[in-house]
C-alpha cells in the first residue's frame, strides 16, 4: 500500500470530553453549554447522573452524548471474589445500558477487571468474562455496546491477549474503548490499534511523557500536555485510518477546568485532527 494512501483523506473525528472535566457552570445544562462554547461536539457523562437532566442539557446545548462511563467498576469490579460485589457492577452497567437509547449514546465504558494480591490474573480473566456475558443479551437487544477500556489495572497487558479476550466473549456488542495515553508506559499505541482493529469502538485521548515518569514518578507522565509527550499522534491517526475506525469520536480525558482551559484542550484535539 502506498505510504500516502491515507494522506489524501485525513481522518476527522468529532470531539468529546468526560463530564467530570468541566468546572464551569453549576447545573448539568450549564456545563454542557460550557463544553459547547469551548468547541466540543459531545460530552460523556458519568453513569450515576440523572438521565432526564442529561437529555435535556444535550438538547438545549445541541450537544451529543456519545457514550456513558460506568461508575461502579473500580469499587465493585467484575473480578471480585464475591458475587454480591460483582452484582453491584452488573446493576450499574444494566442501568447505564438502558439509559443509552434515551440519550443517543452507543457505548458504556467498562473497566472489566482488577488484578491484585487477592485476585489472580486467571481468576480476573475467567470471572470478568463470565459476568460480561450476563450483560450481552441486554446490550444486543438495546444495540448498545460494552466498551472495555485499557487502564492500569494489571490486566490485559498485551494487544494480542486483549483481542483474544474480546473474541472469546463473541458478541458484536462487546469491544474496546482504546485509551491512547494509557498504553505509552509499556507499549506503542499505533501497534495496539492495528492488532485490535475493528474491535475498537471509541478512543480516549490523553498524553504521557516517559521522561517525566522516569524523573518524577510514573503517574507524573500523565501531566504532560497534549502533543508534548510520547504519544505519536500522527502514527495513531494513520493506524486508525488503516483499520477504518468507525467510532467517529475522540474523547479527551485530561485535567479539565473552566471555559478557557477546555478551549485549549479542544484546540489540541483540532491539531490532532489536522495530522
Amino acid at each position: 500500500m502506498p505510504a500516502n494512501a491515507f494522506a489524501s483523506k485525513p481522518l476527522v473525528l468529532k470531539k468529546s470530553l468526560k463530564y467530570s472535566m468541566i468546572t464551569g457552570g453549576e447545573s448539568i445544562a450549564e456545563k454542557f453549554i460550557t463544553a459547547k462554547q469551548a468547541g466540543f461536539d459531545g460530552v460523556e457523562p458519568d453513569s450515576r447522573m440523572n438521565w432526564q437532566e442529561v437529555a435535556r442539557a444535550a438538547r438545549e446545548s445541541n450537544m451529543a452524548v456519545p457514550g456513558l462511563v460506568c461508575w461502579e467498576h473500580w469499587r465493585s469490579p467484575l473480578s471480585h471474589p464475591e458475587q454480591s460485589v460483582r452484582d453491584k457492577c452488573l446493576d450499574a452497567m444494566r442501568e447505564a445500558l438502558e439509559a443509552c437509547p434515551q440519550l443517543g449514546a452507543t457505548t458504556v465504558l467498562l473497566v472489566s477487571a482488577v488484578v491484585n494480591a487477592q485476585v489472580s490474573y486467571e481468576e480476573a480473566y475467567k470471572r470478568s468474562q463470565e459476568e460480561i456475558r450476563k450483560l450481552v443479551p441486554l446490550a444486543e437487544r438495546l444495540k448498545v455496546s460494552i466498551a472495555i477500556e485499557n487502564v492500569w489495572n494489571n490486566f490485559l497487558l498485551s494487544p494480542l491477549e486483549a483481542a483474544r479476550y474480546i473474541d472469546e466473549i463473541n458478541s458484536p456488542y462487546v469491544g474496546w474503548y482504546f485509551d491512547v495515553g494509557n498504553i505509552v508506559r509499556y507499549g506503542w499505541p499505533e501497534q495496539w490499534i492495528r492488532i485490535l482493529g475493528k474491535r475498537i469502538l471509541k478512543i480516549d485521548v490523553k498524553e504521557y511523557s516517559r521522561k517525566m515518569a522516569e524523573e518524577q514518578g510514573i503517574w507524573k507522565g500523565f501531566e504532560a500536555e497534549l502533543m508534548t509527550g510520547d504519544c505519536n499522534w500522527a502514527a495513531v491517526k494513520t493506524a486508525l485510518a488503516e483499520i477504518n475506525y468507525k467510532g467517529g469520536w475522540m474523547s479527551a480525558e485530561v485535567k479539565g477546568g473552566d471555559l478557557n482551559r477546555l478551549t485549549e484542550i479542544a484546540k489540541k484535539l483540532d491539531e490532532i485532527n489536522r495530522l
